[in-house]
C-alpha cells in the first residue's frame, strides 16, 4: 500500500430530493479534489436518503441518471467517488448500493449483504464481497453500516486484499452516540484484520423530520483512532493513511508477535463447524 489521502463526509440529505443532494456533493467532491484526495465516501443512500420506506419509489437502475452524474464528478474532478442510492432489483425490492465511480471511467459497486430485521421487508440482500483497486496505490473494499457487525465480512475482504475497509452509515439520531457504538467493534475489524477502517454517516434533518447523528472516524491496522469528527454538522474530514504498519504486518515476515498479520495464522479446517451451524 502507498500513501493514500482519503475524505469522510458527513452530509445531511434531503429525502427522494437526489438533484439538490448531488448538487451538495459536487461542491465536497471539489473540495477534496482541491486537496489532492484519492477517494472520497459518502454516506449510506445519500443520493435519495435513506428510507425503508420510501426507497422503492426513489430506486434508480445502475448506470442511471445519479450514478452517471457520480461518475463524471469522479473523472472531471480526477477522484474516486463513494456514493449510496436505492438501486433497483428485480425482485422489487431495491439493493442498498454503494457505487465505485472511478476517475478511469470504471463505474463499480457494492451491495449490502447484512440487512437489519426492520430493512428486510424493503430491501433486497446482496450476495458478493467484491474488493476495488486504487490506481497500485491500495486496494479496498466497503461493509455499509450493520454489515460491519458481523466479523466475516471484514475478514473476507482482508483475505482478498483489502486493506481499507470504508463503512458508510445512516443511522440516525435515535441509536444514540456514534462514536462511543463505534468504538465498541470497530477497532477490534481494524486489528484482527490488519486493516484501515474508515466510516461516515449521515447527519442532519432529512425534511421529514427524521434526524441522523453524524460522525466520521479513521482507525489504523493497530486498533487506534487517527482521525475522527463528531461535531454534529455537515463536514469532509481529510485524513491521510499511513502504510507503514500495515506494510509491516502485511508483507514484512516478522518474527515479532508486534506485527503480527493473524488471518496468516488461520486454521480453516477446524471451522467447518462455524459453517454448518444454523442461524439461532
Amino acid at each position: 500500500m502507498d500513501k493514500t489521502r482519503i475524505a469522510l463526509v458527513q452530509m445531511e440529505s434531503m429525502l427522494g430530493r437526489a438533484g439538490e443532494n448531488l448538487v451538495k456533493m459536487e461542491l465536497f467532491i471539489r473540495q477534496a479534489a482541491q486537496q489532492k484526495v484519492d477517494i472520497i465516501c459518502f454516506p449510506e443512500l445519500c443520493i435519495q436518503c435513506y428510507s425503508r420506506e420510501q426507497s422503492n419509489a426513489t430506486a434508480e437502475p445502475v448506470p442511471g441518471p445519479s450514478s452517471r452524474r457520480i461518475l463524471a464528478m469522479a473523472k472531471e474532478n480526477s477522484i474516486t467517488v463513494l456514493a449510496g442510492l436505492a438501486e433497483k432489483s428485480l425482485t422489487g425490492k431495491p439493493y442498498i448500493t454503494h457505487l465505485v465511480a472511478c476517475p478511469d471511467g470504471r463505474l463499480l459497486k457494492y451491495r449490502k449483504t447484512h440487512l437489519g430485521n426492520s430493512e428486510k421487508p424493503y430491501f433486497t440482500p446482496g450476495d458478493d464481497f467484491p474488493v476495488f483497486h486504487l490506481e497500485n496505490r491500495a486496494i479496498f473494499g466497503l461493509g455499509i453500516c450493520w454489515d460491519l457487525h458481523f466479523p466475516e465480512v471484514s475478514a473476507i475482504l482482508s483475505l482478498k486484499g483489502a486493506e481499507i475497509i470504508f463503512a458508510p452509515h445512516a443511522s440516525p439520531s435515535i441509536v444514540g452516540d456514534r462514536r462511543e457504538i463505534w468504538l465498541k467493534y470497530m477497532g477490534a475489524r481494524a486489528y484482527d484484520n490488519a486493516v484501515f477502517v474508515a466510516a461516515c454517516n449521515l447527519v442532519g434533518n432529512d425534511g421529514t423530520g427524521r434526524s441522523f447523528c453524524g460522525g466520521a472516524l479513521v482507525i489504523d491496522p493497530r486498533g487506534n483512532v487517527t482521525a475522527e469528527a463528531f461535531n454534529k454538522g455537515e463536514e469532509m474530514l481529510v485524513a491521510d493513511l499511513d502504510p507503514g504498519i500495515i506494510n509491516a504486518i502485511r508483507y514484512h515476515e516478522s518474527s515479532s508477535m508486534r506485527f503480527s498479520f493473524y488471518l496468516k495464522a488461520r486454521r480453516p479446517e477446524l471451522y467447518g463447524e462455524l459453517l454448518q451451524k444454523k442461524n439461532p
